[in-house]
């Protein structure tokens, strides 16, 4: 038996639970993260967009950059001519460029392996760059020549840096993780932070299937999904999945779960500190119209005053998004402490707390 948190991306349980699971390791509690949707698409095929946001709209910043551009480089004297004959002294002949180009990037790759992305050493040349500029548009990271290879090299490995990660994190919390690798908002063609806090599109299904079984199979005492603060629509998926497991009826073979008494929602931080989340006249519409007529949502605090120093130390782990969400490690620790103190103070509680909305089946 075992708390199943459902993470819409990897980082997503720790920075709204990560005091909740801290007390219930404590208490020898199981824990088990499912990580929804930690995969990509075709990383080929990708738009400016899906290359630089990788979850987080226009919040995160993945660069795409190649370290070196031949055609920065002037000539001094006049060209003969375009045959490989007739090439300047610098210039290599095109049936050489390709075993070049593969030992240019491992050295780039090995160079720049403790980073969360890698630049492709594209020798082969884009345009050249305006006045030879050696500076990069962000600064500390390299000219800024987008090359397609390089910039789905870099949203690989910040993908599998992301899950790298959410290992740490578990190892960390000492919890289990669960890597479903559904494709991100933004590899199934949402751009814009319009598009990705907006509607779900039509066609784009929850993955009611895959993810009960997943949970079922882990036979759970409890399992949280997100409220869907912020209405990132993977948010939004995640929550339907909560929605269908509620509406399902009992199966008496086994017997099967009555999923009210298993299930509450979470509220999603750091949305819900941004958006200065207040329930305090009931929980918005908007949180409530999925779910059975006979389901209410109950608020429930989870005192996490002693551990709020570790949740802040598991949410550290996730060094490629700290900077992206919240600018610096202090930055996000005292919007942590903010919004505990914050949720405490609406409960009348002094301290920091974690608020978290169980289902009740009503009659």
């Amino acid at each position: 038996m075992s708390h199943i948190f459902i993470s819409p991306h990897p980082d997503d349980a720790a920075l709204s639970c990560g005091g909740l699971i801290a007390h219930l390791r404590e208490l020898g509690q199981n824990v088990i993260i499912i990580s929804v949707f930690s995969g990509h698409g075709d990383l080929n095929r990708m738009s400016p967009y899906q290359r630089q946001a990788l979850g987080f709209g226009g919040k995160a910043i993945w660069p795409s950059t190649q370290a070196f551009d031949s055609g920065s480089v002037a000539t001094d004297v006049a060209v003969p001519g375009e045959t490989a004959s007739e090439l300047a002294p610098w210039q290599a002949e095109p049936a050489r460029l390709g075993a070049t180009q593969q030992e240019a990037d491992a050295s780039a790759k090995e160079f720049w392996q403790r980073a969360s992305w890698y630049r492709k050493a594209d020798i082969s040349g884009g345009g050249g760059l305006p006045h030879a500029k050696d500076v990069d548009t962000v600064g500390g990271q390299g000219t800024h020549t987008p090359g397609n290879t390089a910039v789905a090299a870099a949203a690989g490995e910040a993908m599998a840096q992301r899950k790298v990660e959410d290992e740490y994190y578990a190892l960390f919390s000492e919890a289990a993780v669960v890597f479903l690798d559904l494709p991100d908002a933004v590899f199934r063609g949402y751009e814009g932070d319009e598009q990705l806090l907006g509607s779900v599109r039509p066609g784009d299904a929850a993955p009611i299937t895959l993810l009960a079984q997943e949970i079922t199979r882990l036979e759970p005492q409890h399992v949280y999904f997100p409220l869907g603060i912020g209405s990132h629509v993977d948010h939004q998926l995640a929550r339907k999945v909560g929605a269908a497991l509620l509406a399902e009826p009992r199966k008496w073979e086994m017997p099967g779960p009555d999923w009210a008494s298993k299930i509450s929602f979470y509220e999603d931080f750091p949305y819900a500190w941004w958006n200065e989340f207040n329930p305090s006249a009931g929980l918005p519409a908007e949180y409530r119209a999925e779910l059975p007529a006979d389901i209410s949502l109950t608020p429930e605090i989870a005192d996490i005053s002693n551990v709020i120093e570790t949740k802040i130390q598991g949410i550290k782990l996730y060094a490629s998004q700290v900077p992206h969400l919240f600018g610096s490690d202090q930055k996000m620790a005292d919007a942590v402490r903010g919004h505990g103190a914050r949720v405490a103070l609406a409960a009348g509680k002094s301290g920091s707390a974690e608020r978290y909305w169980s289902a009740v089946r009503r009659g």
